[in-house]
């Protein structure tokens, strides 16, 4: 695992010998530390934000400036994975010029080192502009919350021949535009198996089952913080929802028991021994 930062040209190295890449969710300095440490290959800034921290129903109403604001948090926190920032909704769409200008700006405010934006064939001509631009870009493929709307919600993708020929295509389209990697999320795992094959760079699954080069969750999710409100296809492999509450609780308890601060607690805060037995070791 090594201390070295991930690069961009890391992601195809590992597809090539075959290793996992490992990815998660972050949204603050303090989680993307703890996730860094813990030997995540990247942190995707996701605006997944924008239900799990904002308490929105989509990820619609995230912005820009949110996205910079959260992507610099995160910059900050992580020494080895790679940072990868998602475009907000409005941020690509309208034009290749605004799209340049928009990634640019989570580069150079935000710190990241890549981007991700949702879309196959409609989009490959801006993912040509920024990867000329000298900014890579992850695809992202299959469910696309930013089409939420057009989707008929949240709902895994079931393809048949045709959907999985026009999956194919689209991620062949985003590898030739010079996309890095593509996430596919919640796709038949026979279609993911088949795209993975098919391209030279890396996929990364969420919902798409085991054949793809790695997998990205949710941290939330994974981690157990959103209770059982969560995908079927996640894992958890914590369950600190009922950690925090718990020390909410006991600290709740003991502040109106009056345990909390104690005296010993309250001394140590000043300064002073808390103990005899420390003031003895102080002479």
């Amino acid at each position: 695992m090594g201390t070295t930062r991930v690069r961009v040209p890391d992601f195809l190295a590992r597809k090539q010998r075959g290793e996992k890449l490992v990815v998660l969710t972050a949204y603050d300095a303090t989680m993307a530390r703890l996730l860094d440490a813990g030997g995540v290959d990247a942190l995707l800034v996701g605006d997944s934000l924008g239900t799990v921290i904002m308490g929105e129903e989509t990820t619609l109403p995230v912005t820009l400036d949110v996205m910079v604001h959260h992507t610099r948090a995160v910059s900050r926190g992580a020494v080895r994975a790679l940072v990868i920032a998602d475009m907000p909704f409005l941020s690509y769409q309208v034009n290749a010029d605004e799209a340049v200008r928009n990634a640019g700006r989570l580069l150079q405010e935000g710190g990241a080192a890549a981007v991700k934006l949702e879309g196959g064939r409609p989009v490959a001509p801006t993912v040509r502009r920024l990867t000329e631009a000298g900014i890579p870009v992850m695809g992202h493929l299959g469910l696309m919350p930013q089409s939420v709307h057009a989707l008929g919600g949240h709902r895994r993708q079931r393809l048949d021949d045709a959907g999985v020929d026009a999956l194919l295509a689209d991620a062949l389209a985003l590898q030739e535009a010079g996309a890095f990697a593509v996430v596919l999320e919640a796709v038949p795992s026979g279609a993911a198996g088949r795209v993975t094959a098919s391209l030279d760079i890396p996929t990364i699954g969420i919902g798409a089952g085991p054949d793809c080069d790695g997998q990205v969750l949710v941290s939330y999710d994974m981690l157990g913080l959103l209770g059982d409100a969560v995908p079927s296809f996640v894992r958890r492999y914590a369950g600190l929802a009922d950690v925090v509450r718990d020390a909410a609780r006991s600290y709740g308890d003991e502040v109106r028991q009056g345990r909390f601060p104690s005296a010993a607690a309250t001394a140590t805060a000043s300064g002073a021994p808390a103990t005899a037995g420390a003031a003895k070791d102080d002479q």
